[in-house]
C-alpha cells in the first residue's frame, strides 16, 4: 500500500506542478499578446485560446493539492467558536458533504467527457480540438478531490484547524 501512497501523492504533485507552470504560460501568453496588439500586430488565435484552455485546466489540475493542503477558501469562524467534540462533527460532515458534491460532479464530468466522444465534438476556433481532451480533467479532477475530501471525513486530520485567520 505504501507504493500505491506514494504514486498518488505524486500524482497530486505533478498535478499542481503542471497547474503551476500553466499559470505561467498564461502570463506569458498574456504578455505577448498585449505587446503585440500595442505594436499594431494581430495576436495570435491560438495564443487566446490556449489560455482559456490553461484557464481550465490550470484550476482543475490544481485543486486537488489545493485540497490536500486545506488551501481552498473557507470560513472558521463558526467552527473556531465550536468545542473540540462538534467542531471534529461539523468538520467531518462538512468534508462528507464536500465527498458527495465532488462525486456527483465527478460523475456529470464522466457523462459529459463520453457525450463529447460519442458526438465527435471539437473546439473550431483558432484549431480542430477534441473537446474530451478539455471536459477530461473534470472527472478526474474532482474523483481526486473527493479522494481528498474523504480523508478529512475518516482520517486524523480535519478540514477545519479552527484557528480562525492564524494558520494563513
Amino acid at each position: 500500500m505504501p507504493v500505491l501512497s506514494r504514486a498518488y501523492r505524486i500524482l497530486i504533485d505533478a498535478m499542481a506542478v503542471i497547474a503551476g507552470l500553466t499559470l505561467v504560460w498564461l502570463m506569458v501568453s498574456i504578455v505577448v499578446s498585449v505587446a503585440m496588439r500595442n505594436a499594431g500586430i494581430q495576436p495570435f488565435a491560438w495564443l487566446f485560446t490556449s489560455a482559456e484552455y490553461g484557464m481550465l485546466y490550470m484550476t482543475m489540475l490544481g485543486a486537488p493539492w489545493l485540497v490536500r493542503e486545506r488551501g481552498h477558501v473557507h470560513i472558521e469562524l463558526v467552527t473556531s467558536a465550536l468545542p473540540g467534540a462538534a467542531q471534529r462533527f461539523v468538520s467531518r460532515v462538512v468534508a462528507l458533504l464536500c465527498v458527495l458534491v465532488c462525486a456527483l460532479l465527478a460523475w456529470k464530468g464522466v457523462d459529459l467527457v463520453l457525450i463529447n466522444i460519442e458526438r465527435n465534438d471539437f473546439d473550431v476556433r483558432a484549431y480542430f480540438f477534441p473537446r474530451w481532451l478539455l471536459t477530461v480533467t473534470l472527472p478526474v479532477s474532482f474523483t481526486l478531490m473527493a479522494v481528498e475530501f474523504a480523508r478529512f471525513v475518516s482520517g486524523d486530520e480535519l478540514l477545519h484547524t479552527g484557528q480562525a485567520g492564524i494558520h494563513e
